[in-house]
């Protein structure tokens, strides 16, 4: 089911994103069962887009069903809490709730998508971008359900530039002879902190500026 990373990095990262679409829900003030669509769709999204790509039969939830598992537990946990908040305080905390937990999961996914395309014996580049897609696909697939623009379009902070140093980080560490666990931690705290720092600094890489016609 996983690569030689192991469950346990696997298994946060899931959770991570799934609050992230459980929130998103929270949001958009939907019923239970919708959380645990948003949750679920979230937690396992990019990870289904990356065994799809790499050939593994069945996808990696469908082999095993605790991926699910803890994305319903997270959505309804969230569920629960949500309704504690009011309305107008509970906004912008659940806002910013996504955005640091999607850094989290962006972090987790890049590494662990990198490691697991590896592991079907994808070349480090091919694994670099399979990483960089588990990591953002998820998000994408919330925000479209969630009716909002999608994170990776609408935010100027830096992002996929953090999944891609993240899972980069990851392969030069295990190139140079790092051991498994060790780099996969690296990959995972070099692309939360670039993450971190843009979304504390405001850091922007250039934008494309199309020239206006005379």
């Amino acid at each position: 089911m996983f690569g030689v990373v192991g469950p346990w990095l696997e298994w946060t990262g899931v959770a991570v994103f799934a609050l992230t679409g459980a929130l998103a829900a929270a949001r958009r003030g939907l019923d239970p069962v919708s959380f645990a669509l948003l949750a679920v769709a979230t937690g396992v999204g990019g990870g289904t887009l990356r065994d799809l790509l790499v050939g593994a039969r069945p996808v990696f939830w469908v082999a095993n069903p605790t991926d699910v598992v803890i994305c319903i537990v997270v959505a309804l946990v969230v569920f629960a809490g949500a309704e504690q908040f009011p309305v107008e305080a509970g906004e912008g905390r659940r806002r910013r709730a996504i955005v640091w937990a999607d850094a989290v999961g962006l972090a987790l996914f890049a590494v662990t998508g990198t490691e697991r395309a590896l592991s079907f014996g994808a070349p480090p580049l091919s694994a670099i971008a399979l990483g960089v897609m588990t990591a953002t696909f998820g998000g994408i697939i919330r925000d479209l359900l969630a009716g909002e623009p999608p994170l990776v379009i609408v935010s100027r902070e830096i992002y996929v530039t953090a999944a891609t140093l993240g899972a980069s980080a990851f392969v030069l560490a295990l190139s140079a002879g790092v051991p498994l666990t060790f780099a996969a931690l690296f990959g995972v705290a070099a692309g939360f902190v670039l993450r971190a720092l843009a979304l504390v600094y405001g850091w922007q890489l250039p934008t494309f500026q199309p020239k206006a016609r005379d």
